[in-house]
């Protein structure tokens, strides 16, 4: 930990900018579930788009992301060394609900490689103003004058609220699709409905950053210079290198789950309206299991929790490679063991961030944050693309609203080995990633060293 962050690690935040910051992340919640849940799904099943083109869908417009990202990144740095805030683009960002909307509001007369044009635009447009908000408001703990433990407090509120996001999101669109007979017009209905909660969602978020910011905002570092050698200043610093390289496995992962997640339903289980009974059993126990990982992380370190968290992902996912033999029972429990991994896989990553920005001087939270982020859509897009490369080795068959298609037995293995033995895999490689990253033993060691001299100070006095 710098000195920068140890003269300014003494505020502890108020309950209510807590919670204000933290419903921003009911709207993004949204964002991250509906698209992975259903896009694929869309695309393939209700508007007759076949599996290859359909992941070239979800995964080009990623590549927009990977350079704007950054570039937004470098703006919002601009913006808090200019103005002293971020706010700026936060609004604009607040704009996402009208593309979320747009995205399932295909017109009736496009099908195919039309209408796959049609979602890959909205989609550019969502992830950019997405980008927008998601930024800024991920770069606000590195500007408040918090410390370590502070830090992971801070993102367990959001962990909650966001779950709350993904969990109610999760449920209420495929209900209000229309369940077991989806139909377009049940997709342009849940479009509108959650893009309703997404604004008012989000401008709580902005006020309850502005609300933190006059509680405990540190002061503000020179802006470095910005652009590509900003870019490649982060990418030189090795603590975040393989903190995000690690992120980039588990984000890839947790959306190729949630991407065949209506496959797996349907096509293993039989039921389309088990996507609600899964995403419950695995969003759910995020509720519960957050202060937990709370209380274990200040015990034994962000990094270690990481690593348990990780390590039970893919022995849980390879659980469900045994698929419909296994028991539907069971199947659903295991779901619920993932859900308290993924849950510490959104805690402590988020967390362990703006660690890394304070012990690199803090005046590039923005870079920092924006290749984060793209990131995280970059995970999201190989996740949906990987699971359809998965579909379309196995033959799948893709089809339109109300159309019954019989899928051979290479397609059916092809869903259940991807939902399970990939994400396996790729969490193994999360895990190999993370070891590398050695920085959190320092930082907490730095932050107990902190806290222990205050208590001597205060009781001396």
């Amino acid at each position: 930990m710098t000195g920068l962050d140890q003269r300014h690690a003494a505020a502890t935040l108020p309950r209510g900018p807590l919670a204000g910051f933290a419903t921003g992340s009911l709207g993004m919640g949204v964002w991250l579930t509906v698209p992975g849940l259903l896009l694929l799904y869309f695309l393939t099943d209700i508007l007759g788009v076949a599996p290859w083109l359909a992941g070239l869908t979800l995964l080009l417009p990623k590549i927009a992301d990977v350079l704007l990202h950054p570039w937004i990144g470098h703006r919002c740095d601009v913006e808090q060394a200019r103005r002293g805030h971020r706010r700026r683009l936060l609004l604009a960002g607040c704009a996402l609900p009208l593309a979320f909307a747009a995205l399932f509001a295909v017109p009736g007369g496009l099908t195919g490689a039309p209408a796959a044009a049609w979602v890959a635009v909205l989609f550019i447009a969502g992830n950019l103003l997405f980008a927008a908000y998601q930024v800024p408001y991920l770069a606000t703990p590195a500007d408040l004058r918090i410390g370590y433990h502070e830090r992971t407090r801070l993102m367990a509120f959001r962990m909650v609220v966001l779950t709350v996001g993904i969990l109610a999101s999760g449920l209420l669109a495929p209900l209000l699709t229309g369940g077991d007979t989806a139909s377009r017009a049940g997709y342009l209905r849940m479009g509108v409905v959650l893009a309703a909660g997404m604004l008012v969602a989000m401008l709580v978020g902005v006020g309850g950053i502005g609300r933190l910011r006059r509680t405990a905002a540190a002061p503000a570092a020179p802006h470095a210079p910005g652009g590509w050698p900003a870019l490649a200043a982060s990418l030189r610093d090795r603590q975040f290198r393989w903190l995000v390289a690690a992120y980039l496995a588990m984000s890839t992962t947790t959306h190729l789950v949630l991407a065949g997640t209506p496959y797996y339903a349907e096509y293993e289980l039989g039921r389309p309206t088990l996507t609600t009974v899964l995403m419950a059993a695995f969003l759910a126990p995020a509720l519960l299991v957050t202060p937990a990982w709370l209380v274990v992380a200040g015990r034994i370190g962000k990094q270690r929790a990481l690593l348990a968290a990780q390590s039970v992902f893919a022995v849980g996912s390879l659980v469900l490679a045994v698929g419909r033999p296994a028991g539907l029972p069971v199947l659903v429990a295991v779901v619920a063991v993932l859900g308290v991994a993924f849950a510490g896989m959104q805690l402590l990553p988020f967390s362990m961030l703006p660690d890394v920005i304070r012990a690199a001087g803090g005046d590039r939270a923005g870079t920092y944050t924006g290749v984060w982020t793209a990131v995280d859509a970059t995970g999201g897009a190989l996740g949906a693309y990987a699971y359809a490369l998965c579909l379309a080795a196995g033959g799948f068959v893709a089809s339109t609203a109300g159309q019954t298609v019989i899928q051979s037995p290479a397609a059916l293995a092809a869903i259940r080995y991807g939902f399970g033995l990939l994400p396996a895999a790729l969490m193994v490689l999360a895990v190999l990633l993370q070891r590398r990253y050695t920085l959190d033993s320092a930082a907490r060691a730095d932050a107990d060293r902190t806290a222990h001299a205050d208590a001597g100070a205060a009781a001396a006095g």
